[in-house]
């Protein structure tokens, strides 16, 4: 990658929707929405509700399916030199392999993220990811159906992240996201129901930030792949924190959704930063505030 920003899975769809004016080229690479084998309609309405200092949505994983993304996206990013990591989910371990292994052989396509967090898939995501037998088993599905560079996202709805983290690296994870959201819920006190239709759904931004920085100083430390800090980044000044923390590269998300243009501006603040600091190398930031 050109640089440490990457967007953010299920923030940025596919990158062929983005704002006018957004030169995604200047970003170290964009993470897809998640596929599956098949197309998934997701959840009914209400999908997403505003938080303080959060978000919360349930989508359910909408998507059109990975053949769709190989025959109709993949070419689109042929004129890009920004690598695309595809995010998948399956149902089944096996599942898994199935979807990395149809994007084995596709063009343009620089990576996979293996969404094993979710907590608003039906089946799959945050069930395989909450135990680290079976994190590792979906991870080593994958790494054995590709060829392309595996990153794991990691659930923090756990009590022990760390051996999780280390068994999907031991299942081959190449790197490591940390993490996905926490799951949380809202309540219509004049309804009296929950807000959100599947009751519970995944709390992001702002509000997560503490509690994922101080998973990505634990899982950092833990593990000799590379972590991306995902949680709560807004800013420049957020992602030196991150990055501080032991994080070699930060995913920008629901940010987007208030500042369509913040992946860019965090990469600026990014820069910012480290001229004023006189920081000539962003490895020099990586895991500078460990103590101990």
């Amino acid at each position: 990658m050109a640089n440490p920003v990457l967007t953010a899975s299920g923030t940025f769809s596919f990158g062929l929707d983005k704002p006018h004016g957004f030169n995604v080229q200047e970003l170290g690479a964009v993470v897809t929405k998640t596929v599956t084998l098949r197309p998934r309609k997701g959840a009914s309405q209400t999908r997403t509700v505003e938080t303080p200092a959060g978000m919360l949505n349930a989508i359910g994983l909408q998507n059109p399916g990975v053949a769709v993304l190989a025959r109709e996206f993949a070419p689109r990013w042929r004129r890009w030199r920004v690598p695309v990591v595809v995010s998948i989910l399956g149902s089944t371990v096996e599942e898994y392999g199935l979807v990395a292994s149809r994007l084995d052989s596709v063009e343009n396509v620089s990576g996979v993220e293996v969404n094993i967090s979710s907590p608003n898939a039906e089946r799959g995501g945050m069930e395989f990811g909450q135990v680290a037998e079976t994190a590792a088993a979906a991870t080593r599905a994958v790494v054995d159906a590709t060829t392309l560079p595996v990153i794991a996202k990691l659930t923090p709805n756990v009590t022990d992240l760390v051996s999780i983290a280390r068994a999907v690296v031991d299942a081959g994870a190449d790197a490591l996201c940390v993490a996905n959201t926490l799951q949380a819920m809202a309540i219509d006190a004049d309804a009296r129901r929950p807000v959100i239709s599947t009751t519970f759904s995944g709390l992001s931004g702002p509000a997560i930030k503490p509690v994922v920085l101080r998973m990505v100083y634990q899982v950092s430390r833990a593990v000799e792949v590379p972590v991306l800090g995902c949680g709560g980044i807004r800013n420049g000044l957020d992602a030196v924190e991150f990055l501080l923390a032991g994080a070699t590269a930060v995913q920008v998300g629901t940010s987007t959704f208030v500042n369509p243009a913040a992946p860019l501006d965090v990469l600026n603040g990014l820069r910012d930063y480290m001229a004023k600091h006189d920081v000539n190398d962003v490895t020099e930031l990586v895991g500078a505030a460990q103590v101990g």
